[in-house]
């Protein structure tokens, strides 16, 4: 396992992160075999362990409290508040007033006095900077968190938290946490620069594109994933973004064949090697799927591979454009942008 310094905190991650969205509901991963992946997950050396009050309503907080009893001080601990919880209309953003409330009740489920990174899962546009920073500053003072961080920001909004910080001298946010991979590239022209700019640590969300770089989507194959039985237009390849995924994980395959590499080898090494990226988060539903990661977490890839792989995605684009997560909202809802 390799360790990165997350940002410019001076805490020592390691460059794989357990991600536990999966545990629960959403992945339908049980107790015991929750359990199992953390024990696995700890002793090959992952120390960071990333969750989030949403993912299942809780449970995938609660789980991971029972699966680190008694270990607590040897994993840094992150986790977000920010999307809904709920259908009451202020169990959701970044208002003082819920996250001092929610971050207790995320304290509670998992069991812990403290965690050691919090984040605001996505950017709220009715909470200005100074009211978010200004209660996660008291939170960190009270003990409760360590340090916080943002989730798949806009870059303009990291930078103008950046100077909200600077200006009314409030703690500042550490650590970013983007989606990216080779097929979504995007955040290579301007997230990754401002998070250099700003020495900000970068988790980066799922490297494995859904599942499209997993192995298990091939040309000619059934696609049956998890992940598409819920989300089945990102797998339909009758969408022009979708064919073009299938194309490009195809022509990949060919690169990592020829490097004797796995397909997911060469998907977190890529993610990896960027210098702007601390690490990156991996959710396995199964301790087969942990062990499939696991055996990328040496990988380091030759700059003739990482040449290839621009020639099939250039740097910069995105594949499947519309599924960005950090576009502006005044280009999703056209009531932002009327007069």
């Amino acid at each position: 396992m390799q360790y990165r310094t997350l940002g410019r905190t001076g805490v020592q991650v390691s460059s794989l992160v357990l991600g536990a969205m999966n545990f629960g509901k959403i992945g339908r991963t049980t107790q015991d075999e929750a359990t199992a992946i953390v024990d696995a997950a700890l002793e090959a050396g992952i120390n960071l362990i990333d969750t989030a009050d949403m993912y299942g309503d809780g449970e995938s907080e609660e789980m991971v409290g029972k699966a680190i009893a008694g270990r607590r001080d040897d994993i840094v601990l992150a986790t977000k508040a920010g999307m809904p919880m709920g259908q009451e209309r202020n169990h959701r953003g970044s208002s003082r007033r819920w996250l001092v409330t929610e971050l207790d009740n995320s304290l509670r489920r998992l069991g812990v006095d403290h965690v050691d990174l919090y984040q605001i899962h996505r950017w709220d546009p009715t909470t200005g900077d100074e009211e978010t920073l200004s209660a996660l500053t008291d939170l960190q003072r009270a003990g409760k968190i360590r340090y916080f961080g943002s989730s798949t920001f806009p870059a303009h909004r990291i930078v103008q938290a950046q100077w909200a910080a600077r200006d009314h001298h409030l703690s500042r946010y550490v650590t970013e946490q983007p989606s990216y991979s080779i097929l979504q590239r995007g955040i290579e022209s301007h997230v990754l620069p401002v998070t250099e700019e700003y020495g900000l640590g970068v988790l980066v969300w799922s490297p494995l594109a859904s599942g499209w770089l997993s192995g298990a989507i091939r040309e000619g194959r059934e696609i049956a994933t998890n992940r598409s039985a819920f989300m089945p237009r990102r797998f339909d390849t009758s969408i022009p973004s979708n064919r073009a995924r299938l194309d490009a994980v195809e022509r990949l395959a060919e690169v990592a064949d020829a490097a004797g590499l796995t397909m997911i080898q060469l998907a977190l090494g890529f993610v990896t090697a960027h210098p702007a990226v601390t690490s990156a988060i991996i959710g396995p539903r199964t301790l087969d799927h942990l062990r499939s990661h696991l055996a990328a977490a040496d990988t380091v890839l030759p700059a003739d591979v990482l040449d290839a792989i621009d020639a099939i995605v250039a740097p910069g684009v995105d594949l499947a454009p519309d599924e960005k997560h950090d576009t502006p909202p005044s280009l999703l809802d056209p009531s932002l942008r009327r007069r």
